[in-house]
């Protein structure tokens, strides 16, 4: 059996986690990654028996670009951007750099900084939950 889900399935789940994770969304940052875990769950449940392993793979490394981005504008001022890099593991430099760059946020957010102060480990500490794992732990062919 060789099933896939449709482009439009696709793409209707991608633009839900996209208002998900819109730059001016509402609410608490554990708010938004409860609906993002309901959203992602819930699609994999239904979708898990087709085969979407590099669909899975491209959708979380896309997710984990908007979250950071989400992430780089609510610091909002320099100092807190610089405050919280440093709190993250960023040497001085580094920080003063990434918090005083004029880049908008989401090509901000592909710096390799901010990558090592907001690793993939720490947004799934947060509560995000690995949509790869999630596909595998439900649906493994192997």
């Amino acid at each position: 059996m060789n099933c896939r889900p449709s482009r439009s399935a696709k793409r209707k789940f991608k633009d839900k986690l996209r208002k998900l994770t819109s730059r001016k969304r509402p609410g608490t940052f554990h708010e938004i990654i409860t609906k993002i875990n309901q959203t992602t769950t819930g699609w994999i449940n239904y979708y898990g028996i087709s085969n979407m392993k590099t669909f899975i793979k491209d959708i979380q490394q896309w997710l984990h670009h908007r979250l950071r981005q989400l992430i780089w504008k609510r610091w909002k001022l320099v100092r807190t951007k610089y405050r919280m890099l440093r709190k993250y593991g960023i040497n001085h430099d580094d920080a003063m750099k990434l918090a005083n760059t004029r880049k908008g946020y989401w090509r901000a957010s592909l710096n390799d900084i901010i990558h090592r102060a907001i690793p993939k480990e720490r947004l799934t500490k947060w509560g995000l939950k690995d949509l790869s794992t999630l596909y595998e732990f439900g649906y493994s062919r192997d």
